[in-house]
């Protein structure tokens, strides 16, 4: 039986196993996936590809590093410097980047947002910002403002993808007026239980705040652009969409999502 795993640290939380033993079931196909906790990240992973594994889901912090183990990259993780996906291929490991396919698909698909000619803002300038990047500007916004507590990563990240649309880096209190339809926090604290100090207007009533966490991490993030008026959602049906997309790659087949992110929804209220 073909092995998978997700590997990060922590790991213990991950909801991945139980979504891909979803797809599996609904499409027919035998596998196994599992969760592993690594310490270093090069030994480890090597190990369980070495005994056998097909494929992997890499989470925090490790996505740099499986972009640097793999042998070949897709363009989307060139694009990102970043891969959440590993896949044993003929000429070596093969890296790729599923998060802002699943970005993409959890924002148009399941919440309704419209992001061509949309304002949108995000915070954090690190791994997982720059694997959402390029999808989203493929989708043609009216423009996207990256904010970072480093301004000089900002705007690097905004240098990197500035052939693919209009983006700019600032720094966190210099976030431009303007109405935002979008606000997605892709920095890490939400995961480390940390404060996010935002400018008032950042997040303002009717905008969508996205943050790419998810369940009680992304609680704080989510109520406080709630009592400013704004919708928000957490990244639960981005982690079931960039699974569905990792899904599709490693077996050939397109999974269903609502299903399971219904139920995951459930379980979760």
């Amino acid at each position: 039986m073909d092995r998978y795993a997700v590997i990060g640290n922590p790991v213990s939380h991950s909801l991945s196993p139980a979504i891909h033993a979803h797809f599996a079931a609904a499409t027919g196909q035998r596998l196994e996936y599992t969760r592993l906790q690594a310490s270093d990240f090069a030994r480890d992973a090597t190990r369980f590809f070495d005994e056998g594994g097909r494929g992997a889901n890499v989470t925090l912090p490790f996505k740099v590093d499986a972009f640097n183990l793999a042998d070949t990259k897709s363009d989307r993780a060139a694009r990102a410097g970043a891969a959440n996906f590993l896949s044993v291929a003929r000429a070596g490991l093969h890296a790729d980047n599923t998060d802002g396919a699943g970005l993409v698909a959890d924002l148009e698909a399941n919440l309704g947002i419209e992001l061509a000619g949309a304002s949108i803002l995000m915070l954090g300038a690190g791994g997982a910002a720059r694997g959402v990047v390029a999808p989203l500007l493929a989708r043609s916004p009216a423009r996207l403002v990256v904010a970072n507590r480093t301004v000089t990563t900002a705007q690097a990240l905004a240098q990197r993808f500035a052939d693919l649309g209009p983006v700019e880096g600032v720094a966190l209190p210099a976030i431009p007026r303007g109405r935002y339809d979008l606000v997605i926090n892709a920095t890490s604290t939400s995961t480390r239980g940390e404060a996010l100090e935002l400018p008032a207007h950042a997040i303002a009533a009717g905008a969508l705040a996205y943050d790419m966490a998810y369940g009680a991490a992304a609680l704080p993030f989510m109520e406080r652009a709630r009592a400013g008026g704004a919708r928000a959602s957490d990244g639960l049906g981005m982690l079931v969409e960039q699974a569905a997309e990792s899904f599709a790659l490693w077996r050939g087949v397109r999974p269903p999502t609502r299903e399971i992110l219904a139920e995951l929804r459930t379980r979760a209220a």
